[in-house]
């Protein structure tokens, strides 16, 4: 079997390694893959994002099976360009990714279909976004309704603050063409959670709940970022929720979305908050996350590459399951110095033997290339480092000694990444 893994970041190299697993005999391909991917993969010198090179490169080389990773590709339309051809790819097309790409329609979805989510408005004029922020008034967050690869939502505590986010996102394009439109919403309380969801459009196979960081500083602090960490299990992402997202959530929206004539085939995240009233959604994405898949799919005894192939060739997952294993991951994500401003590369990367070899402690490369035979920094988030243990304990400890033994100028790391999960209790 040939298998095409589209992307080549952290989220990408943890598809990779669990998919090596499911089917050793396979020949897999990355669109330059990063020096982690590397060994597990052979080449494709093309961009994530170039649709149609992709397309005729599968075609030419009797590919069997494409994954896509990242969002840009699935929002231009990727799915339906290989669809075209006959290439069975797992993702969403287009018009379903719209989901993610659009945050406007995301959210008038939702409410069309009784979906729990805030309350918002959208705006694409600023003295209309003006008005709406005076007479609301704080807490309010305000989004870029396009794709801003994770750091479009600023969560504002003062009516100040809001202001100068819509106006920097609507007057000074500080988020290109994804700020053009925005969504201003109320602030939600609770404790945030991630669910994936493998459909065929209208059966899903929710996966292990996980929690992701977004803020750069421990506490939660500072900007948002793309993720600084995630673990799984949660304590609160218990069978039972899961059944009620599963019905509330995710089910409503794949039959509004097939009720509008675009289907969602692949992976289906929906980022909750879970509130006093129950859990509501803060965002959906049309793919799998980072740096939550990082923790997911070591934890996942059952092959992924079964539900993959069988979305992808327009099968059902009708009464499919996944098993667990016991135990505990959690990710510590090593970013650059400035990130998510702006930061240095080229920061030579030394990693220890000893961390290498632990068949306990994961590393997925992300930003990272080859220089002169030497890996060095290539981007704002540069590696997961994964700790897998008995439970979340020794699972962060493992994870925190990677990061600390791990070595590049400017090495920026949370080290309270699980702590909803170790802080006291009530009383």
């Amino acid at each position: 079997m040939k298998i095409l893994l589209v992307g080549n970041g952290g989220r990408e190299h943890a598809l990779l390694w669990k998919l090596t697993q499911d089917a050793p005999d396979a020949t897999f391909f990355a669109t330059r893959p990063n020096p982690g991917m590397a060994p597990l993969a052979r080449a494709v010198d093309l961009a994530p994002d170039d649709v149609e090179g992709l397309a005729s490169w599968a075609e030419g080389n009797d590919v069997n099976l494409t994954i896509v990773g990242p969002e840009v590709p699935l929002a231009r339309g990727i799915a339906g360009v290989f669809g075209r051809r006959g290439l069975p790819v797992f993702g969403p097309t287009s018009a379903a990714a719209r989901i993610e790409s659009s945050k406007a329609f995301a959210k008038e979805l939702m409410q069309r279909n009784g979906v729990p989510t805030a309350a918002y408005r959208c705006f694409t004029r600023w003295e209309d976004a003006e008005r709406y922020i005076q007479e609301e008034g704080a807490p309010l967050v305000v989004k870029a309704s396009g794709l801003a690869a994770g750091k479009g939502a600023i969560v504002c505590t003062s009516t100040e603050e809001a202001l100068e986010a819509a106006r920097e996102m609507l007057e000074e394009s500080a988020f290109g063409d994804a700020g053009r439109e925005i969504v201003i919403e109320e602030f939600m309380e609770g404790e945030e959670l991630s669910v994936f969801a493998i459909t065929d459009g209208r059966h899903v196979v929710p996966l292990l709940p996980s929690q992701d960081h977004k803020p750069i500083g421990e506490g939660d602090t500072g900007p948002n970022t793309g993720g600084m960490g995630a673990y799984a299990p949660v304590p609160s992402g218990t069978r039972e929720l899961v059944q009620r997202v599963e019905e509330e959530i995710l089910l409503p929206v794949l039959d509004a979305m097939e009720a509008g004539a675009t289907p969602f085939r692949g992976l289906l995240y929906a980022g909750l908050m879970l509130t006093a009233d129950g859990p509501r959604v803060v965002e959906f994405n049309c793919r799998f996350g980072d740096p939550e898949t990082q923790v997911v799919l070591p934890l996942m005894d059952s092959p992924l590459l079964e539900l993959m192939v069988a979305v992808a060739r327009g099968g059902s997952i009708a009464g499919a399951e996944v098993e667990w294993m016991e135990g505990s991951a959690l990710n510590t994500v090593l970013a650059s110095e400035g990130y998510p401003g702006s930061y240095e590369k080229g920061h030579e990367i030394s990693i220890p033997e000893a961390i290498s070899a632990d068949p306990d402690t994961l590393i997925f490369h992300a930003g990272t290339r080859l220089e002169d035979r030497r890996m060095v920094t290539a981007g704002g988030r540069v590696l997961s480092v994964v700790g897998l243990g008995r439970d979340l304990e020794e699972a962060r400890n493992r994870s925190l000694a990677g990061a600390e033994a791990i070595d590049f100028t400017g090495k920026t790391f949370r080290g309270d990444i699980g702590w909803r999960a170790f802080a006291p209790g009530p009383g």
